[in-house]
């Protein structure tokens, strides 16, 4: 299995330096990962570092809390579309979620995908803070809005695990037959982990790691 084609190389610590990223972007570039995933600041330089590859420029939006209005959400995202990004993770509004409001999120993943023109949208659904019931309902949320895969975290909440297998199994499982893809990311740190996310249902993996799980 060519494990470096699911991942999506990432670094999205807020002191991240320009050498650090440089490292990452080589990183990807010598393990032929999937992508790299970067903060929105970082997104124009990736995208002109990496125009002769086909590694793809991923970024977040709303990061980490979900919690800013779906209209800078939407300027956010037309913004790193503008500066190269070839794929958008945006983070689900988890209280708007736990407070029933379904078409808001619904509202706010379709305006989002839209802002995307055409590029892949991810919904971060922040799998440590929501119940099995809420995850399934946040999946099928999802699709109504139109977003392109589904994502366990971020990898931001305090005393979080991030991915699990079985969220991510749950996750394939509602979303599959819509067509739906789902990325597993947060606290995959070695190879045992990334199998059991793919073997999952996981057809993306987001990682610090992906150079280490890689080398086995």
């Amino acid at each position: 299995m060519e494990l470096n084609k699911y991942i999506e190389h990432t670094l999205l610590k807020q002191d991240a330096t320009k050498a650090e990223i440089i490292k990452l972007l080589d990183e990807a570039r010598e393990y032929g990962f999937l992508g790299v995933c970067v903060n929105p600041v970082n997104v124009k330089f990736a995208h002109q570092y990496l125009k002769d590859t086909n590694i793809k420029v991923v970024t977040v939006i709303g990061f980490p809390l979900g919690q800013t209005t779906k209209e800078a959400k939407v300027l956010e995202t037309i913004d790193a579309v503008k500066n190269g990004a070839d794929e958008i993770d945006m983070v689900l509004n988890a209280g708007k979620l736990k407070d029933g409001d379904y078409d808001y999120i619904v509202d706010e993943i379709y305006d989002i995908k839209t802002a995307c023109q055409g590029k892949i949208l991810k919904v971060i659904l922040e799998t440590d803070l929501l119940s099995k019931d809420e995850i399934k309902t946040a999946c099928e949320l999802c699709i109504k809005g139109g977003a392109d895969l589904v994502k366990t975290s971020t990898g931001f909440v305090k005393n979080g695990v991030g991915a699990k297998a079985d969220d991510v199994k749950l996750m394939y499982e509602t979303v599959h037959s819509a067509g739906l893809q789902v990325k597993a990311s947060g606290g995959i740190r070695d190879k045992e982990a990334a199998l059991a996310m793919i073997q999952a249902g996981a057809t993306r993996l987001g990682t610090s790691s992906g150079v280490k799980i890689c080398q086995g």
